[in-house]
């Protein structure tokens, strides 16, 4: 009851490629490495200098318009 050798994962392999396909198998890992690539990028833009992440927020503050509700009956 050891580790598997690299037969038992060869064969493995093989059943799951039989069982999947190749092309299946190639989607999951594009959508895996666009995932990976997102949340890199993700990453990077949580590292922005504090004065830009300001800066943002008084932009999309200035565009705000106050409006009064009105019952109408």
């Amino acid at each position: 009851m050891g580790s598997f050798s690299i037969w038992h994962w060869l064969i493995v392999l093989v059943i799951v490629m039989l069982v999947f396909g190749t092309k299946k198998l190639r989607n999951i890992g594009q959508d895996l490495g666009g995932a990976v690539k997102g949340f890199k990028d993700g990453m990077k833009t949580s590292e922005e200098p504090k004065e830009q992440i300001q800066q943002s927020a008084t932009t999309t503050t200035e565009k705000t318009v106050d409006v009064q509700a009105k019952d109408v009956k």
